[in-house]
């Protein structure tokens, strides 16, 4: 395992790190002592930086990561999560006032079972950009909220989290340095897309760690293929089907190909790549493809079959 720091943080994490949306069952129904035994794995396996969030289903998922990590020693991890995205009941909710998100952290440390969070991050913040205050509301509410929280020691480091890189590069610009320590991407570097790249120079230039996230791009680079409520466009969807079908009949899996290329091919300028599964084997299994060496030949392959549909962008649900 290859260890980065995320921008200028000190946190030296894992550059293959475990996303628990899993655990609140966002892909599939999962059994909870199967995901505990997945968040040992990853620990034990040399994964030392672990996501989650209140949303992730509807808070089931920082309650079972909760009973995971009351077994790990607070040193072998460090723990991130989010604020202002919620859901209850099935129904999604989104609140970013300075309130909300202070009550959320407390909310969080009392699930997970901790008394200090090492990031939190303002998550989809796209959503606020289609509320009142648009995302002048991240920067003056917030994120002053959470910095707050910071100075009190309760939390260690303040990030902001989108799918759009436009938005999270608008926030750091329009905010003091040193507020905004990191920024999580998800799906725009990967296989299919290398957005995200576009973007680097950037957050480099303002001590902004990078976090990736998905590196199936939600299971577009899957062998199982996406989940019904995936937002991706058809063509894509079919283009990234024959791609992993050119794979099988290489006998070399997409998802092996697609950790590999998101977790090898920009290190460390990527502090991370976060990935999600509450199956113990797959964890192991996405351990040892990010040890192995990337088929680079492959890769150039894959991105062919993908074609005009590399980089085809949608919209958050």
């Amino acid at each position: 395992m290859i260890y980065n720091e995320i921008g200028k943080t000190g946190l030296k994490v894992s550059n293959l790190s475990f996303g628990a949306s899993s655990l609140g069952g966002v892909f599939h129904s999962v059994r909870e002592d199967e995901g505990i035994r997945a968040v040992h794995t990853a620990v034990d396996g040399g994964i030392n930086f672990i996501d989650v969030s209140p949303y992730y289903g509807h808070l089931k998922a920082e309650t079972v990561l909760g009973k995971a990590l009351r077994e790990i020693p607070r040193d072998k991890y460090f723990l991130s999560t989010k604020v202002g995205r919620y859901g209850h009941d099935g129904v999604n909710t989104w609140d970013y006032s300075a309130h909300r998100v202070t009550d959320s952290v407390y909310e969080s440390m009392s699930r997970l079972g901790v008394d200090f969070i090492d990031l939190v991050s303002v998550h989809d913040i796209e959503f606020q950009a289609d509320m009142d205050g648009g995302l002048q509301r991240i920067v003056d509410e917030t994120l002053p909220a959470l910095v707050k929280l910071r100075r009190k020691g309760v939390v260690g480091h303040v990030g902001i989290t989108d799918l759009q890189p436009e938005n999270l590069r608008w926030v750091v610009e329009h905010t003091d340095t040193g507020t905004v320590e990191s920024i999580l991407n998800f799906c725009h570097y990967s296989l299919n897309d290398i957005l995200l790249t576009d973007y680097l120079d950037f957050f480099e230039k303002n001590d902004v760690g990078v976090i990736n996230a998905s590196p199936l791009s939600m299971g577009l680079l899957s062998t199982r293929g996406t989940p019904d409520w995936h937002p991706a466009p058809v063509a894509l969807k079919e283009a990234c089907s024959r791609a992993a079908a050119y794979c099988r009949e290489q006998g070399y899996p997409i998802e092996k190909l697609a950790v590999q290329f998101s977790v090898r091919t920009m290190n460390p300028r990527i502090a991370t790549t976060l990935f999600s599964s509450a199956n113990p084997d797959n964890v192991l299994r996405n351990i040892r493809f990010a040890d192995e060496p990337i088929d680079m030949q492959l890769v150039s392959d894959v991105q062919r079959i993908i074609g005009d549909q590399m980089g085809v962008r949608w919209k958050n649900s």
